[in-house]
């Protein structure tokens, strides 16, 4: 089990593949676990990819402090530091994607290119939750336990549709959840740092060549906001998912898939 001493923090990693290096950032509460297998299996034909457990979740440490967005970014740069990574291709999903901005906006230099997933600038600018997604939110907060909180958050990144035909996925889905569950403390502090980041007024000074993708069924995080994104990001690209939600990659993996490496070639 790879761990290395990132900034006050012993961090998760695991690399798959070799050639030029994509670094991946998961989202809120979620451990490199819920990487779907064939999703990275893609990648790391192509890519030396690194996937990690940011702080406090999955096998990373987590440490009785605040968190923010922008430490995110700063335990990303210590972990490409340790790895002796000095420039890689960026991915970010949801939280990630907020992460990602971050680092790229501090630290031009170390990415190539940037993809954005799911994610918005934050602030009263972005674009919140639909109604009913606030409502599943608050249900997995008031239920406490890693079981309950896991299936009151599935309908946030799966549609209906899917759900309904795919009970398999969401069943390994929860699974891979429930193998290193987020501590609720620790989910708290993760959904404060998320409330309280904006780049909104700074992301025009992203020169990074840029990919922003969207699920169109999206609740959790309205497509509205991959439009945001591209208005402020000087010549941004969008790729909009039609028959996706919030986890674009299980709904449509081929189109997924292939613009992804489209866009990285």
């Amino acid at each position: 089990m790879p761990k290395v001493k990132v900034n006050d923090i012993n961090m998760y990693y695991e690399i798959h593949g070799e050639g030029f290096p994509l670094v991946m950032i998961m989202g809120l509460s979620l451990s490199l676990e819920e990487w779907d297998v064939p999703f990275i299996n893609e990648l790391s034909k192509k890519f030396k990819t690194i996937i990690f457990d940011n702080r406090g979740a999955g096998r990373t440490d987590k440490p009785n402090v605040e968190y923010s967005i922008k430490m995110f970014a700063v335990d990303t740069i210590g972990l490409m530091n340790a790895l002796n990574i000095q420039r890689a291709h960026l991915l970010g999903v949801s939280m990630g994607g907020m992460i990602a901005q971050e680092l790229v906006l501090n630290y031009p230099e170390r990415v190539e290119k940037l993809i954005l997933w799911g994610t918005n600038c934050g602030g009263t600018k972005s674009i919140p939750p639909s109604l009913v997604a606030f409502r599943l939110l608050l249900g997995a907060i008031e239920g406490l336990t890693p079981e309950k909180i896991t299936k009151a958050s599935i309908p946030l990144i799966l549609t209906k549709e899917f759900r309904k035909n795919n009970p398999d996925y969401v069943e390994d889905k929860i699974r891979r959840f429930l193998k290193f569950p987020i501590p609720l403390n620790i989910y708290n502090r993760q959904l404060r740092a998320i409330m309280n980041f904006n780049t909104y007024r700074r992301i025009k000074n992203i020169n990074t060549p840029t990919l922003i993708m969207q699920g169109k069924k999206d609740i959790l995080n309205p497509y509205q906001n991959a439009k945001i994104l591209a208005e402020k990001i000087p010549g941004a690209n969008v790729s909009l998912f039609d028959n996706s939600g919030h986890a674009i990659y299980p709904h449509e993996p081929e189109k997924f898939i292939k613009t992804i490496l489209d866009f990285l070639k």
